[in-house]
């Protein structure tokens, strides 16, 4: 219990919630081995503090620290900040140069938001893990480094791995040792403790009182879902000490600055394992209009076992039989070729499995020639632009040259 205070105040970790206190104690547990560490939470929780706790109460904390945001760094360069270059290895590569892992050798380095790493990254992550070797960019020479690997995400890695997004071997490489961070809304009473802590730290900065919420404040600040989780809570804290006359906060006060998250979370659709993914709007309408055509036949089924179950149009209500006549009697619908010419009214109704519904609707097949999708879109752009080639051109985003070899070509002089 000592020991958790002790790194509380040197790291300034706010908080006596019991999940907050078992990843200080996991990190502490295990600084002093080689182990790699995933580190998971959501944004804004203050996992970046953590690496730098097993780096200090580690062999290594006099070695280097280097801490890396993978977000941060473009996908074409980030094999060249990591493992470095070779002069020439690409265009701007004016000289050779060191990558953070030749730099952290006898150290540690911490890679957050590990989960954006393209996939051939991870593989050259996986190799170092493995074997501590690497290679830098434009050169095959084999180097060596001696390195510990701390690592984070805010996003679920093990839904990423599923997908594809994410190397399972790499993931299992990684979370030797798991350490969640909670977020803010699962630490109740740790929400007004670092509310007065920043409330005093802006205080002195801006040279003027701390304020103080009242006891309905503060029951609105732990029931807070705090989506931006410790990041929100300290600029919130901030807003309010320097915006506000009167240093006691009430619930009105509070909830100027506290937008209403949870009537706007919305649920968002997710699709499951082997099902359909719709990428477009087309494809959600097809889908729509196919699922519209199946309940229309359901229908049309239900009003024949009804009609075929004894149910005349005599016996139906005056608008039951006005709808029945229009469903079948409707230009959009054909009489079934069973129906006898001579039978009053709606005729006679054989049973289900001797009977064949059909619709009127024609059904055109659309070109996929891309021929004629050229040409047709050519003829647009003229008549659009009344024959005017240049424009026409543009329009297409095609050079005057290239139009009037496709005009030649399809015969669209006229």
């Amino acid at each position: 219990m000592k020991e958790l205070q002790s790194v509380k105040q040197r790291f300034g970790i706010i908080g006596n919630h019991e999940g907050l206190n078992r990843a200080i104690d996991i990190a502490v547990q295990v600084a002093p081995t080689d182990l790699s560490v995933l580190i998971t939470g959501e944004s804004g929780t203050g996992k970046e503090v953590f690496p730098q706790v097993i780096h200090t109460y580690s062999i290594r904390k006099h070695g280097p620290y280097i801490a890396v945001n993978c977000g941060a760094i473009p996908e074409g360069t980030i094999d060249s900040e990591l493992f470095g270059h070779e002069k020439g290895a690409f265009t701007g590569a004016t000289d050779s140069r060191k990558g953070y892992f030749e730099v952290a050798n006898g150290g540690t380095i911490f890679l957050d938001e590990v989960a954006e790493l393209p996939l051939s990254t991870q593989v050259r992550l996986l190799r170092v893990l493995e074997s501590g070797e690497f290679i830098r960019v434009g050169s095959s020479k084999v180097q060596k480094t001696d390195v510990r690997v701390i690592t984070a995400t805010n996003i679920d890695i093990v839904r990423a791995v599923a997908t594809g997004k994410f190397r399972e071997d790499l993931f299992y490489r990684l979370n030797t040792v798991p350490v969640r961070i909670p977020p803010l809304r699962e630490r109740g009473e740790d929400i007004i403790l670092l509310f007065r802590k920043f409330a005093v730290d802006f205080a002195e900065r801006y040279r003027m009182p701390a304020i103080r919420p009242d006891s309905e404040a503060r029951e609105m600040l732990v029931h807070y879902y705090w989506p931006g989780n410790v990041r929100q809570l300290k600029n919130t804290t901030e807003q309010i000490s320097v915006i506000e006359q009167d240093r006691e906060i009430t619930v009105v006060i509070l909830s100027r600055y506290l937008p209403d998250y949870q009537s706007g979370r919305l649920p968002v659709p997710i699709n499951a394992p082997g099902g359909p993914d719709f990428n477009t709007e087309r494809e959600i309408l097809y889908k729509v209009l196919f699922d519209m055509k199946s309940d229309m036949h359901d229908l049309k089924n239900l009003v024949y076992d009804l009609l075929n179950s004894g149910t005349d149009a005599d016996n139906l209500t005056e608008s039951g039989a006005r709808a029945a006549r229009n469903l079948f009697n409707d230009s959009a619908v054909r009489r079934p070729a069973f129906e006898s010419p001579q039978s009053p009214q709606m005729g006679y109704v054989p049973p289900r499995e001797n009977r064949v519904i059909e619709d009127t609707e024609e059904v055109v097949e659309e070109s996929l020639s891309l021929t004629d999708r050229e040409k047709e879109l050519i003829k647009k752009a003229l008549e659009k632009n009344n024959g005017k080639r240049k424009l026409a051109a543009a329009e297409l985003g095609i050079s005057e040259r290239t139009l009037y070899r496709k005009i030649k070509e399809y015969d669209l002089d006229d």
